[in-house]
C-alpha cells in the first residue's frame, strides 16, 4: 500500500502546533527507544532524523501521513524522556512541551514505545501510569525485537504484557510487526 508522508513542522510549544485539525498519534518513549527509526520504517523512507546520541530531539516533530486511501493524520515524535541533554533546564522544557501537547483540545492517541530488550524500566512504567491520566487512547509498542533471541522474545513479551497489557512487537530494521502496527494506528483513529 502506498504511503504519503511529509515533515510538517517542529514545535517548541503550544503556539507552534499545526492549526490543521487532523487526528494526531503521538509517539512517546525513552530517548534511545527508536521513535525516529520507527517513523522512517512506517513512511518507508528516511523522513525523521536519527542519531546514535540519545536526547537530540528537543521539539515535537509533526509528520503528515496517509496510507493508501485512509484519512491523513499527524504522526508526532515527542522528545524522549530518560536522557536530557542540558540537565534540569531540558527536563523542564520536556515537561512543559508534553503538558502543552496533551492539554490542548483535539483528537489524539498515544503509543508508548518501550525497548523490548529492557522490560520493566522504571521510567517506562511511570510514563505508562502518567499517560493513563491523559484524555486519549493509548497503547504500547515493543521496539528492537529483532535484537532478541526466540527465548528472550517469549520471556520479555510476558514481562511487558504483565506491566502494560497487550504489547505489539516491531522492528524498524527488519519491518517485522509494521503491518500489525498499521492496524493499531487505524484502530486508534477510529476510536
Amino acid at each position: 500500500m502506498q504511503i504519503a508522508a511529509e515533515f510538517v513542522t517542529s514545535a517548541a510549544g503550544a503556539r507552534d502546533f499545526p492549526r490543521e485539525r487532523l487526528f494526531e498519534l503521538a509517539l512517546v518513549g525513552r530517548s534511545n527507544v527508536g521513535k525516529s527509526s520507527l517513523i522512517n520504517a512506517l513512511a518507508r523512507r528516511p523522513l525523521a532524523r536519527t542519531s546514535a546520541a540519545p536526547g537530540k530531539t528537543r521539539l515535537a516533530n509533526y509528520y503528515r501521513v496517509q496510507r493508501g486511501a485512509q484519512v491523513p493524520f499527524f504522526l508526532v515524535d515527542l522528545p524522549g524522556y530518560g536522557y536530557a541533554r542540558g540537565g534540569d533546564a531540558s527536563a523542564r522544557e520536556f515537561e512543559r512541551l508534553t503538558a502543552d501537547y496533551f492539554e490542548r483540545p483535539g483528537s489524539r492517541g498515544v503509543l508508548l514505545l518501550v525497548d523490548a530488550r529492557h522490560p520493566g524500566l522504571e521510567s517506562d512504567v511511570e510514563a505508562w501510569a502518567w499517560l493513563a491520566s491523559q484524555p486519549c487512547h493509548r497503547g504500547v509498542i515493543g521496539t528492537k525485537v529483532d535484537k532478541l533471541s526466540r527465548a528472550e522474545r517469549a520471556r520479555h513479551t510476558r514481562d511487558l504484557e504483565t506491566l502494560f497489557g497487550p504489547v505489539r512487537l516491531v522492528s524498524a530494521r527488519t519491518g517485522e510487526g509494521l503491518d500489525e502496527l498499521w492496524r493499531v494506528i487505524a484502530k486508534q483513529m477510529a476510536a
